[in-house]
């Protein structure tokens, strides 16, 4: 039985059937055989009753049942919605209800391992971590205790990621991790090139946190200090462009590290004298204090839309019952640790954003790519930030303020009163813009139309249902025509779609990455943390281009950027289909594929490596022209796994003899994972299909980093998957890389 057909999927609520998969799968409790026993109404009933309980704290007349009703109309208007642990823990067990949460590693080894057992205890809870290695002494230092020498941070990097590998696998989310680094550690050179690798830390999120004397420096071309954290002493000093640079080429090449720019953040940190915020939630829009926990919402945006304006009463009483809710959030929440609920209830911070941008601008005729999306984006964001302090702030008078208020502590007139130290926040909306039906956060649409595989299978192409209805409305519309659209992604050029519904209808690769940092800026003015957002850059974007959008970044006044070159990651997000040339026949941009014949003798070489299912002997020949067929056999299999790895052999062998390169090849191979890994010469072997990687990059010569696959789709439906915020969504089934 299909999920969308369960019994308890049954709704009176305006949900779409992806709203729905996500739901039975991720949000509904389920009996022990996994099956839900609660309908959208149950979950968004439960939800509303635990987050109204709060206010008998503050009221023994509080009206809990009235306002229970006003959070569930809250909700089931899709007006609002609030983190995912929220809508999965609030009136459960664990009710844990964060998101995520900031956790401090000290230069010791006692802290180190306690941060890790706390990690494992936050990632089962459900919440995502982020950290700073910053105190911990570089590679090479002197251990006193010991008398030997320290691993440096990077090191210790992994010990988190594989505690994170393991505890993921039975949650509903998988833990993910943000790693930052200061630029003036002495490390800094390895982390920003820790990724480049496929094989290691694919539970980080990493950023390098960039000073003003650096970026300074950049710009000057002048040389800054590397300082050890463990003496305080600077180092050395080393030119900042070469370092700058470094980090524009391996964001180019993998689209990380990602950069904050730590000293803007910690200019507008409330709470200065609590500590200094060295670290961020693992998408980069909340900036934390160690302990710190982040309690998110979003507000869609296209629901505000009336008689083609934007209906702003509405949307303030929405922002008013959206702050009381986050803050009662913080009331009822189960912490993982007491020391979390300590600081979190010192300063109280939401962070309140939206979703649906996009869909808002369509609605008013407004290009993403305009002057007048940006002026809009600044209108918004300022009533929701006005509003939201005026919200906090009420709150505060009859609840009284956060303990570690001393004052005004924005930039306007001292009040007396505030609830929380922050109030607004962009986040990534992933799964829960799905529920919503909304776009994504602040993004622009992925895909005017695209392929969605439901569960058996069977592909469907779907549109934006207010594309659909513009063109239904100029009788334009087939599906033949959005079968075309679902092939290309975007509108643009083409004459079939009228010229001012494709001005409309843009598509995150129509827009330029200045286009979508003028945006992103544009929300940053009006939001107390930061920003998450993705910059798109085309496949043949230049490093320089990535190196003018970082300093367009830092001038613009951003606290962070994360940017994707298309097809420069492990998981290409961009699944288009292909267009035929004729019967048979794909054309794939360079031209008639068909594969040159295999000669009568050629010449080759058998390579052993060790797997987690036994030796594996690979195969590797050559023809007169270049590498023409691959052979994989495993010593002792038979069944499944032989038909398995001649089916690749054969495939590989096709792709070789057709001119595909091989290092294309090895990019669809390397980082393919099977539940047995295994080690061999000092290097992980994470499956059959990336030990023939292995041998094909030793063969070509190649260095194996730079083997990431281009084409990918969601490991759990097959769908296509979207780049949002550092991480990647599944809008079919909720799957998220880093969620």
């Amino acid at each position: 039985m299909k999920e969308s057909e369960n019994p308890a999927m049954k709704t009176r609520l305006p949900l779409t059937e992806n709203a729905l998969v996500v739901l039975a799968r991720r949000y509904l409790k389920k009996d022990e055989e996994g099956r839900a026993i609660e309908t959208p109404e149950d979950m968004f009933a439960r939800v509303a009753g635990a987050i109204a309980g709060a206010d008998i704290n503050y009221d023994e007349r509080a009206d809990i049942r009235a306002l229970k009703q006003k959070f569930y109309d809250l909700m089931t208007s899709l007006k609002f919605m609030p983190n995912s642990p929220t809508l999965m823990n609030a009136g459960r067990e664990l009710g844990q209800l964060s998101a995520c949460f900031v956790l401090p590693i000290e230069d010791s080894i006692e802290s180190i391992f306690e941060t890790v057992k706390h990690t494992a205890m936050i990632h089962k809870s459900g919440g995502g971590t982020g950290f700073s290695f910053s105190r911990i002494r570089p590679e090479g230092d002197r251990v006193k205790s010991t008398h030997g020498v320290a691993s440096g941070p990077i090191s210790f990097m992994t010990i988190f990621d594989v505690a994170t590998e393991t505890i993921k696998q039975g949650g509903t989310r998988r833990g993910a991790n943000m790693g930052i680094l200061r630029v003036d550690h002495p490390d800094i050179e390895k982390f920003i090139t820790a990724k480049t690798q496929t094989d290691r830390l694919n539970n980080f999120n990493i950023s390098v946190a960039l000073t003003e004397k650096f970026m300074e420096a950049v710009e000057n071309g002048q040389e800054y200090d590397l300082i050890n954290p463990r003496t305080g002493k600077v180092v050395r000093r080393i030119p900042a462009s070469p370092i700058f640079d470094m980090i524009v080429e391996s964001a180019w090449a993998s689209g990380e590290p990602g950069i904050v720019f730590l000293d803007r953040i910690n200019r507008s940190n409330p709470t200065p004298e609590l500590g200094e915020i060295g670290s961020t939630n693992p998408c980069g829009e909340q900036p934390l204090l160690p302990y710190e926990s982040c309690n998110l919402g979003s507000i869609n945006l296209g629901r505000f839309i009336r008689e083609g304006g934007i209906d702003f009463d509405d949307l303030k009483d929405t922002v008013w019952q959206a702050v009381h809710f986050l803050d009662n959030v913080i009331e009822v929440n189960n912490f993982p640790l007491d020391e979390i609920r300590e600081m979190t209830l010192r300063t109280r911070k939401i962070g309140l954003g939206v979703m649906g941008f996009a869909d808002m601008l369509i609605k008013l005729g407004i290009p993403y790519n305009s002057d007048k999306a940006v002026s809009t984006a600044r209108e918004i964001m300022a009533f929701i930030e006005k509003e939201s302090r005026a919200a906090s702030a009420e709150l505060a008078r009859k609840r009284g303020n956060f303990p570690a208020y001393k004052g005004s502590i924005f930039d306007a007139p001292e009040t007396p009163y505030m609830r929380n130290a922050t109030t607004t926040t962009i986040a990534p909306t992933g799964t829960i813009s799905i529920i919503a039906g909304a776009s994504s956060g602040i993004e622009p649409l992925f895909a005017v139309s695209y392929i969605r595989r439901v569960l058996d299978g069977t592909e469907l192409v779907e549109a934006h249902p207010l594309f659909v209805k513009a063109m239904k409305e100029r009788n334009a519309y087939s599906q033949e025509l959005m079968e075309q659209i679902a092939h290309r992604g975007s509108v643009r050029g083409m004459d079939s779609v009228p010229e001012d519904l494709q001005k409309i209808f843009v598509t995150s690769m129509d827009v330029t990455p200045e286009e979508h940092i003028n945006i992103q800026a544009a929300f940053q003015e009006f939001t107390d943390n930061a920003v998450s957002k993705t910059i798109n850059f085309p496949e043949n974007a230049t490093k320089e281009d990535v190196r003018q959008a970082y300093r367009l970044a830092w001038q613009k006044g951003l606290k962070g950027l994360t940017i994707y070159r298309y097809g420069s990651r492990p998981v290409q997000v961009l699944n288009l289909k292909k267009e035929k040339d004729g019967p048979g026949e794909e054309s794939v941009g360079y031209g008639k594929i068909a594969p040159r014949p295999r000669p009568p003798r050629t010449r080759g070489i058998t390579e052993r490596v060790r797997t987690g299912c036994g030796n594996l002997y690979v195969t590797v020949n050559w023809d007169n022209e270049d590498m023409c067929e691959v052979f994989a056999q495993m010593g002792k299999a038979g069944g499944c796994a032989a038909c398995q790895m001649e089916a690749e052999s054969r495939l590989i062998s096709l792709a070789l003899r057709s001119g595909v390169q091989v290092k294309a090849v090895v990019r669809q191979l390397a980082g393919i994972r099977c539940p047995s890994p295994s080690w061999q010469d000092g290097k992980q072997v994470l499956s059959c299909p990336d030990a023939m990687a292995k041998v094909l990059a030793s063969m070509a010569k190649l260095d194996i980093k730079d083997n990431m696959p281009k084409v990918m789709t969601c490991p759990e439906c097959g769908a296509v998957l979207e780049p949002e915020g550092g991480c990647l969504l599944c809008r079919s089934c909720g799957f998220s890389r880093c969620d």
